[in-house]
């Protein structure tokens, strides 16, 4: 049962999102006179944060930065994952969809999602205050303290969920100490919880075109008394078209009662 490849990769999806929302941020540098002289877009990269203060390390003087990591740079990685029972739903509800090219015969089905939390850090390197503070002030007025993003979660089903991602707290750092020929380097820390939901491997069943229910007096050994039938209206209606039922109900006394192996009364 487990170790099933789950194609719609719920948690991909969500982190693709989570970069999305940063991956337009802008420093503008200006001149004396207040005016726009280079605007500056700020790479984005999913990768640790260490793995930053490594390369700030590695070639931190001012005099040799042929190699150096160029500021102002953004990083985001996952940092936790938890279940969230507050939002937990009911297990046994289906997200149901007919199958493509199967002329309305095969039903794509899926259980409700699990809630799970998935907590995400984002860093922000600059190499001056000024920069810093552009990019805060870029991300910080949309986060009340929530921003809500929509997620093709499961495209083959059409499935889409609102995701709120809130923002926790925010840390800072600044590196100002050494002497005149090192870099200084302004870090600021964002955490962020992102309440999403993860989807299990999708199934498929046929289309149920009849039901029927046999009523009893009395059982086991009594025989059917009362049959109710239930059929689509029209009944060649594919599982994705518009439509009724049309419900038979039949009383008998001939003491028979329905085998299922041969498909008739006996």
């Amino acid at each position: 049962m487990f170790g099933n490849y789950f194609y719609n990769e719920s948690m991909r999806r969500m982190t693709i999102a989570f970069g999305q929302i940063f991956n337009n941020i802008q420093i503008k540098r200006k001149d004396s006179n207040d005016n726009v002289v280079q605007s500056i877009r700020v790479p984005l990269a999913y990768a640790p944060k260490e793995k930053f203060l490594v390369r700030l390390d590695q070639q931190s003087s001012l005099e040799n930065r042929e190699f150096a990591i160029t500021l102002p740079r953004m990083g985001f990685e996952i940092t936790g994952i938890s279940y969230d029972g507050s939002r937990k739903l009911t297990r046994i509800q289906k997200y149901k969809t007919v199958k493509t090219g199967a002329e309305g015969k095969i039903l794509n089905y899926n259980y409700m999602p699990v809630p799970y939390n998935i907590s995400y850090n984002l860093f922000c390197f600059t190499a001056t205050a000024e920069g810093g503070l552009q990019i805060i002030e870029q991300i910080l007025p949309y986060f009340q303290p929530d921003y809500t993003v929509t997620i093709n979660v499961v495209p083959e089903m059409g499935i889409k969920r609102d995701v709120p991602i809130i923002l926790n707290n925010i840390n800072y750092e600044d590196s100002y100490s050494g002497d005149f020929t090192t870099r200084r380097a302004v870090i600021y820390t964002l955490n962020f919880t992102a309440k999403t939901y993860l989807y299990g491997p999708a199934s498929t069943q046929k289309v149920i075109r009849e039901t029927q229910s046999d009523l009893h007096t009395d059982l086991p050994a009594a025989t059917r008394e009362e049959r109710i039938t239930v059929v689509p209206n029209p009944v060649s209606a594919d599982a994705n078209d518009d439509f009724g039922f049309t419900t038979t109900i039949s009383f008998f006394q001939d003491a028979k009662n329905y085998d299922k192996n041969r498909d008739e009364d006996v």
